[in-house]
């Protein structure tokens, strides 16, 4: 077993690790491990030989204690516990009654006591105004319930292992959405992050400087019509402000669609990685890239094992998960969605000498990504001539493709795995590191300078282990312009804020070319940034076919989990940001 950080332990040990009735750990992290393993390796005895079982639970468990693969937060905790639920992505339908309302509210709640994030539109919410015949009064529009599930997710918190996250996602068409845009503007809706879902129509009449109908989902019938730029600016003001909302390209989402006899996808989990219809769940996971460098060299036969050994895992976890609501199992036995990913991309970078922003880095991730996608493809494919397609092939996209046979719906989704990377000890996802050094604040008010490892072992290869130099460090995080670093390490170690925003789009767009379900990114803005920059990151990322996009302005809020410098004391507003940790019961502070 690889050794543990101790970060690492702390996080593992408040919030993984099995505890006894009087709430002392009980179990240790190589116990944890190989719990999962052997609850997950239980769904090869319906296809395979005693024999079979022990092997891949003890593959599984070497590749999860050596930090080459950890699945998602739910599977970590619950597996092997009674009735364990260990998906992480829920979409749970939200109709235009106050019964269905309330039922969808009663429903977040559940699934949040088992550590998962759930996602909603409320696109099908008669507006404000509108009027109601059953009682003869007026509608309080869609925002007015998104306030409602806010205050449900909050009084559901104690207790909880994880804190509630939700996505809320409006149609650009739905007449309240100018209220939608600026919803946080005032603060609230914490547990919640915002999108827009925008179409390829509204795009167009805004790139012509025409108006958009405003449609009321009740009866279909036109509203009135708005100039598209009006409700764009909007967006990108409030987005500048407070981070929210992103969008979601709807028509590009649904054009990947893999089951669309079955409905259009019209809301995410809360980061905005996993697209899914109502009640249908996924469960996601992600290799550790940096993981496989050794000695400046890719290990791509291994690579090419653990995908193979993950997609299995995955596909294992949703015979074994336990299902809290039977429309949820049914839709995700149907589809059998998984969202295999990656983490420990920049730290991979790093290590191979190749600055994040450069063509070089694209290519190596063009390069990867290609391999990824067919891999599993090929694992997933021979699943299925052992086990079947999903039951939902017939009919479905793939199928019309002329695609074989395939025991998953979707395959590949990138993931923040902001929890997860932490354990791993390296960087999240995708995402460029969000500092070289910082001092993290625990709970319990301690504080200790951490130093991200890779870069640790490049300066004190050039003979930099200065402690002094290393706190300067951590006053930014970055070593931008910093005497006494070498041009060559500036160069190679920039932090997300160091990059200009078109990079992160361009990062973006590569591993989106290759991902079947979406890729969670923040574009990290600087804290003096325009709402006319947010308006040219989202539409280079409309413009190189990303599903979706979110930017977020440095300080736009307080209380944020990462933070340079003295942490902004404002009120927060934003959920959960696709670069910071998952869970926030860790005060990440950059001094």
């Amino acid at each position: 077993m690889k050794s543990l950080s101790p970060t690492a332990l702390r996080i593992l040990e408040a919030r993984y690790l099995r505890r006894d009735s009087l709430n002392r750990v009980a179990e240790s992290p190589k116990d944890l491990f190989r719990r999962v393993a052997h609850a997950v390796a239980q769904a090869e005895a319906a296809f395979s030989s005693l024999d079979e079982v022990d092997y891949y639970e003890n593959e599984y468990y070497r590749m999860m204690s050596d930090l080459e693969f950890l699945p998602n937060s739910p599977t970590l905790m619950n597996a092997g516990k009674d009735k364990g639920q260990l998906a992480a992505c829920f979409v749970l339908p939200v109709p235009d009654s106050i019964e269905g309302i309330t039922k969808a509210v009663q429903q977040m709640t559940l699934l949040h006591k088992t550590g998962a994030g759930t996602g909603f539109s409320f696109s099908s919410i008669r507006p404000k105004n509108d009027p109601v015949s059953s009682t003869g009064g007026l509608a309080s529009g869609p925002v007015s319930f998104l306030k409602l599930f806010d205050n449900a997710t909050d009084v559901a918190k104690l207790g909880r292992q994880r804190r509630g996250a939700n996505m809320g996602v409006l149609r650009v068409d739905h007449p309240d959405v100018m209220d939608f845009i600026r919803a946080k503007e005032e603060g609230g809706l914490e547990n919640f992050n915002l999108s827009v879902a925008v179409t390829s129509h509204f795009m167009r009449c805004l790139k012509k400087g025409t108006t958009y109908p405003l449609v009321n989902p009740r009866n279909g019938k036109i509203v009135r019509f708005v100039p598209a730029r009006e409700i764009f600016e909007a967006l990108c003001k409030a987005a500048a402000a407070t981070g929210d909302p992103g969008l979601l390209f709807s028509d590009e989402i649904n054009r990947h669609n893999p089951t669309p006899q079955l409905g259009a996808l019209e809301a995410t989990n809360p980061c905005g990685e996993q697209p899914l219809l109502p009640y249908e769940s996924c469960n996601l996971g992600s290799i550790n890239l940096s993981a496989l460098v050794n000695q400046g060299e890719f290990d791509e036969e291994r690579f090419e094992i653990l995908i193979d050994l993950a997609v299995r895992f995955l596909d294992n976890v949703i015979d074994v998960n336990h299902y809290p609501l039977p429309e949820i199992q049914k839709l995700t036995l149907g589809n059998r969605k998984i969202g295999l990913g990656v983490m420990g991309f920049a730290d991979m970078l790093m290590k191979l000498d190749i600055p994040y922003d450069s063509a070089k880095a694209r290519s190596l991730a063009t390069t990867t990504m290609k391999l990824f996608l067919k891999r599993c493809r090929q694992a997933s494919m021979s699943l299925a001539k052992q086990r079947g397609a999903f039951p939902n092939y017939k009919g479905s996209a793939l199928e019309k493709l002329r695609m074989p046979p395939i025991r998953n719906s979707t395959l590949t989704t990138i993931a923040p795995s902001g929890t997860l990377s932490l354990i791993a000890n390296t960087t999240g996802g995708i995402e460029p590191a969000f500092a070289l050094c910082y001092y993290r604040k625990f709970l319990e008010g301690e504080e200790a300078l951490e130093i991200l490892p890779t870069f640790l072992a490049r300066m004190k290869a050039e003979g930099l282990n200065d402690r002094e130099l290393f706190a300067k460090i951590a006053e930014t995080g970055s070593v931008q312009g910093l005497a006494g670093v070498p041009k060559k390490l500036q160069e190679l170690f920039k932090t997300a804020m160091d990059l200009k925003p078109v990079d992160h789009v361009k990062m973006q767009a590569v591993f989106q070319k290759y991902t079947d379900n979406a890729v969670s990114k923040t574009v990290n803005l600087p804290e003096d940034a325009t709402w006319e920059e947010v308006y040219q990151v989202y539409m280079s990322a409309y413009e190189q076919k990303c599903k979706g996009i979110t930017v977020y302005r440095y300080g736009s809020h307080g209380d944020q989990v990462l933070s340079l410098g003295k942490a902004p004391k404002k009120k927060k507003t934003r959920a959960v940001l696709a670069g910071e940790a998952e869970a926030c019961d860790y005060c990440i502070t950059y001094l």
